[in-house]
């Protein structure tokens, strides 16, 4: 049993164990990431970011996030911004922008003189087979909204994979959405292969939106850096947001700024903020 050093970070209450795997040896497939997430008998996260040497010549560092469950994800917005302050207060890096390397892709974070994190999250994906997503014929292939079959209702969502796969739904007032049963519905519907993330979005104005996300593989959390950038890919592809100005994006935890403009390969920019709350550590085999 050795001693394992951890600091505890969140980006809008969206919450990260984050582990450098650097300078201490950690193995993610033999540690106990689901009994570490529980909020009362562990550290308590939504996901936990480990950083690492990276695979490839043009990248400062390998990011990887597993949820709470566990389970290996592509790609995580607030954990990416979370990811480069750790790397840079840390002193693993003195660059302000870094390129860092994920499942997903890579991705270009960079630290602002005002304390802030923009990201560069990449080129949006919208075709079924990128998301993936299982269209049912042709038609549906083509279409940018998707009809999903749940139970006794019919649930229209918009597909985008930043890096991991979300589904968008435009709700009236996501107060009363059913955020956790939809969500779970959705997540595991027989039509998304590797699951997905399941974003409820109000439209406020033409540059504003309240959103909630539904995590594959964690529940409803305090925010959603992807899925963020998701909803708002998502509102501009169905001409309900403009794409001339940031938009506002008010999660639960805190706002965010997306920019995208919707042209072949523009990529998609998210701004917002990052916390460390405290460093530990843990028994580990």
């Amino acid at each position: 049993m050795t001693k394992l050093k951890f600091t505890k970070m969140h980006g809008l209450g969206n919450d990260f164990m984050v582990i450098d795997g650097i300078n201490q040896k950690f193995n993610p497939r033999t540690a106990p990431i689901a009994a570490w997430a529980q909020r009362h008998t562990g550290v308590g996260f939504d996901q936990l970011l480990l950083i690492e040497a990276p695979r490839q010549a043009e990248a400062d560092f390998r990011y990887r996030i597993f949820n709470a469950d566990g389970s290996e994800v592509e790609q995580c917005g607030n954990g990416a911004r979370c990811f480069a302050r750790f790397v840079y207060d840390k002193g693993l890096t003195s660059k302000k922008q870094i390129v860092v390397e994920t499942a997903g892709g890579v991705i270009v974070p960079r630290l602002t003189d005002d304390g802030l994190v923009t990201v560069d999250m990449g080129v949006p994906l919208l075709a079924p087979e990128q998301i993936p997503f299982t269209a049912i014929d042709e038609d549906d292939a083509r279409s940018i909204s998707h009809q999903l079959v749940i139970g006794n209702e019919t649930v229209s969502v918009t597909c985008v994979n930043m890096g991991n796969p979300h589904a968008v739904i435009v709700v009236k007032d996501i107060e009363q959405a059913p955020v956790h049963r939809l969500g779970a519905a959705i997540e595991n519907h027989k039509q998304f292969p590797q699951r997905v993330n399941v974003g409820f979005m109000q439209i406020v104005a033409p540059r504003r939106i309240r959103l909630r996300v539904f995590e594959r593989g964690v529940g409803e959390t305090q925010a959603c850096g992807t899925g963020a950038c998701a909803a708002v890919v998502a509102g501009i592809s169905l001409g309900l947001l403009g794409d001339d100005e940031p938009v506002e994006v008010n999660l639960t935890g805190g706002q965010l700024l997306i920019s995208w403009q919707q042209q072949p390969d523009a990529h998609v920019w998210m701004t917002g903020p990052t916390q460390s709350v405290f460093d530990g550590e843990i028994d580990c085999l």
